[in-house]
């Protein structure tokens, strides 16, 4: 599989969209398995962890482009720091703290906001024109993840605010994230901004999660606590910074936001099917929305690729 950059926006839309969708269905995994990493891991030591393991799963697919990075532009190196600060560090420190406080179904809830949010960042800071389909297509998105968490509102008096905060905190790293990422992978290749954004993003953690493992008693960590953190590095941050980059380097901000909302639809089947949540039937209608939007903004993708 390549990720070398195509000047014909029409090839590889198929595979564009599934990189979209795929991407974020994995990144939506890390939601459930932040609550589980929390409950056992102290959250620096988790994090940087969980970065340092990134860097190590994407060096072998990174190192065909080792030859790029002479050639990156400051301008781009700028935009990878941003991504390893907020993208890395922050969304991994704001997920971790914030999921220990919530349910993995609030979570999801607080990660509706993620394709509105990602889309208002698209228009004004990329300067994106957004068509009237789009703007339904992002509408129904919000739409059907808000309904895919209709029954877990009635708890919501019992949520933790500051957990639900710092959640939505996380989901406006993910939008910038996204952003820089689709400006940087333009000239870049998306597996090269993954691993140098990650490496970067060390530095944060070092000292913090030295003092913490020092201190710490790692015995006490179950083996479910380390398979978690080990897709926390290896799949949310590497694998899915992968094919999340290969497909928003070909699409538009407005396209990368709407299909944001596969991300919370995923953070709820994960936490029915690792953290035991109870399954609502009026979720399957939130579901056939979101399904809609992702439709929708495929269309407008495919249209704008003509």
């Amino acid at each position: 599989m390549s990720d070398t950059p195509d000047s014909d926006p029409k090839s590889g839309t198929g595979s564009t969209l599934a990189f979209l969708f795929l991407g974020m269905a994995i990144f939506g995994s890390a939601t459930p398995v932040s609550r589980i990493i929390g409950q056992d891991f102290p959250v620096m030591l988790a994090a940087g962890l969980r970065v340092g393991l990134g860097v190590l799963a994407l060096s072998p697919l990174a190192f065909a482009h080792r030859h790029e990075i002479a050639c990156i532009r400051k301008a781009d190196w700028i935009r990878i720091a941003v991504i390893a600060a907020f993208g890395m560090f922050g969304f991994s420190v704001l997920m971790l703290y914030g999921m220990r406080l919530i349910p993995g179904a609030a979570g999801a809830v607080v990660m509706s906001t993620a394709p509105a949010i990602t889309a208002a960042g698209a228009i004004l800071f990329l300067k994106e024109s957004v068509t009237v389909p789009k703007l339904i297509a992002i509408a129904l998105a919000v739409a059907g993840v808000l309904i895919l968490n209709l029954m877990s509102q009635g708890e919501s008096g019992s949520l933790i605010i500051a957990g639900s905060l710092l959640v939505l905190a996380a989901v406006c790293c993910e939008a910038v994230y996204t952003l820089a990422g689709r400006t940087t992978t333009q000239t870049v290749s998306p597996v090269l901004v993954a691993l140098l954004s990650a490496a970067i993003a060390i530095p944060f953690f070092l000292p913090f999660a030295i003092w913490q493992g020092l201190g710490w008693d790692w015995s006490q960590a179950s083996p479910r606590s380390w398979t978690a953190l080990a897709w926390y590095g290896a799949g949310t941050l590497a694998l899915g910074s992968w094919l999340w980059y290969l497909g928003v380097r070909k699409a538009k901000g407005a396209t990368a936001a709407g299909f944001m909302a596969v991300m919370p639809c995923s953070a709820l089947i994960f936490s029915y099917v690792l953290l035991d949540e109870p399954f609502e039937w009026v979720h399957l209608a939130g579901f056939g929305v979101v399904l809609a939007s992702v439709l929708l903004m495929s269309r407008e993708h495919a249209r704008s690729a003509d």
